[in-house]
């Protein structure tokens, strides 16, 4: 048993507390602490990604209690890739946070960041869907924190409304799981996935009804239509570093779509069929497009990423809803495009709003500090989020146009080309009058003095370099994900990895 496994979990859930009661008074500990933490969670994730792609699944045994009776985390290539990428990010959002001394405009910063990784960590490596309803809730209490971190009416108030709204989807996953429970009397995934298979035509219909309700669930998670309602204000006014660190949170419930849908409810899967992919697919065209108008229409730089994250949950559940290991493996190459170029926005919008005082893109303004420099990475942000060659977002959508096959193969590649045209204009839109406009009607003025922030600017240089890594990297890339999708659709070596004794 890779004791390992459970480290990403229990390191930050003792980190945080530590903070909280020893150090609370003094910023300088926290930052120290906190980034070492997040710096071990770095080395530890990258060990277990190589762990993962180099040996089958592997599990850790809480207690010492065998599945389905006691608790389980799993580790594959897909987990222990999320898990990668969560703690690669939150070094790097964390960093940013202390550049511009974010982590000080409020309390327990770096205790409620330490929370949040548990939560995410936890979400991707449990093999309990019960489990996964306690980190999804862990998730919650953590993101309300930090989503009013530095107070504001206008901040408290979406955060009010982001609390309410996951209440009602926490709400539906325990009647999800309680339905599921009912019926086949364990909630332990590998378990239900071999249960699932010599299910009584008699109980076919009520477990369609709990598999509806986890899909609802993971919908508001994903901000999927028509239940993305609670992302643009919520990532709107959070702040900067939380918005950023936010783009994996959506990730969370793509990936127990995934999870749930290839393992427990495959299409071959005699009780359900394609029933979900067909639920599927038409809520992901809807929200690519919902996200393209939203860019289209809106009027501050940090709504406009909002709606962009919310299409680019689009694109990625069109790719899903495939179920195919071809547009599986596409689909986890844009989840990390996407993860890491939204992430790069926010934090260049948090910039841009420091120094112009809004993020409005309406009205004339004077230059701002760094604003050669600022008009230059938001372009080339713009770039990867909207699609356009040369970086990542480019090649993400096609690898995604081109696992998609069959009678929907016209209406998918027509939804994605179009929308990615009215993203381009959109964020073309929104940095001509950000920056080219606002240049051009105040010339003549004085120019205002740089900011020493160069921790922050360097950590936005990172992400982008991650994007123009993925993008050159493309072919290994692909080739890992590949494997990480065939693993996925293998789901024999996941149930005889939990489960030794019992055979599909």
């Amino acid at each position: 048993m890779n004791h390992w496994i459970i480290a990403p979990v229990i390191l930050p859930a003792m980190l945080a507390p530590f903070i909280v009661l020893v150090m609370r008074h003094d910023l300088s500990l926290q930052r120290i602490f906190s980034t070492c933490g997040t710096v071990v969670l770095v080395g530890i994730s990258l060990m277990l990604l190589y762990t993962a792609a180099t040996n089958p699944p592997e599990v850790y045994f809480l207690g010492n209690w065998d599945a389905p009776f006691g608790i389980v985390l799993v580790l594959d290539r897909l987990s222990a890739m999320m898990v990668a990428l969560t703690a690669i990010l939150a070094l790097l959002v964390q960093l940013y946070a202390i550049g511009t001394n974010w982590d000080a405009r409020g309390n327990h910063f770096h205790a409620l960041f330490q929370f949040q990784l548990m939560g995410l960590f936890g979400a991707f490596l449990t093999g309990d869907a019960f489990n996964l309803f306690v980190f999804f809730e862990v998730l919650l209490i953590a993101s309300y924190g930090l989503m009013i971190h530095g107070g504001g009416a206008k901040r408290l108030k979406a955060g009010v409304q982001y609390v309410a709204f996951n209440l009602v989807g926490s709400t539906l996953f325990l009647f999800a799981l309680a339905t599921v429970y009912s019926v086949m009397g364990t909630l332990n995934m590998a378990d239900l996935a071999v249960k699932m298979q010599t299910l009584p035509a008699g109980d076919a219909a009520l477990m369609r009804v709990g598999a509806v309700l986890l899909l609802l669930v993971f919908a508001v998670k994903g901000a999927l239509v028509p239940l993305q309602f609670w992302l643009p204000a919520t990532y709107s006014f959070a702040p900067g570093p939380v918005a950023a660190l936010f783009a994996v949170m959506t990730k969370v419930g793509a990936y127990a779509v995934i999870r749930v849908y290839t393992l427990i409810f495959p299409p071959d899967t005699p009780a359900t069929g394609m029933f979900f992919a067909d639920l599927l697919l038409p809520a992901a065209l809807v929200t690519l497009v919902v996200g393209a108008v939203g860019v289209m229409g809106a009027t501050g730089l940090a709504r406009l990423v909002a709606f962009a994250a919310i299409g680019s949950m689009g694109t990625l559940f069109i790719a899903v809803s495939q179920f195919t290991p071809e547009a599986m493996s596409a689909a986890l190459y844009y989840m990390i495009h996407s993860t890491l170029a939204t992430a790069a926005l926010f934090l260049i919008v948090d910039m841009v709003q420091d120094r112009r005082g809004t993020d409005s893109t309406r009205g004339s303004f004077p230059p701002f500090a760094q604003h050669g420099l600022l008009s230059a990475l938001f372009f080339a942000g713009a770039i990867a989020m909207a699609g356009m060659p040369p970086l990542s977002g480019f090649l993400g959508k096609l690898l995604v146009m081109d696992a998609t096959r069959g009678p929907d193969m016209a209406m998918i590649w027509g939804a994605i080309l179009i929308t990615s045209l009215i993203t381009i204009v959109g964020f073309s839109r929104a940095g001509s009058q950000v920056f080219w406009k606002a240049y051009a009607t105040t010339t003549g003025q004085a120019r205002p003095e740089a900011k020493p922030e160069g921790l922050a600017f360097a950590m936005i240089f990172a992400l982008l370099a991650g994007l123009v890594a993925l993008t050159v990297m493309a072919g290994p890339v692909t080739d890992w994900l590949g494997e990480t999708s065939a693993e996925l659709f293998d789901r024999a070596a996941y149930i005889d990895a939990v489960l030794p004794a019992v055979k599909e």
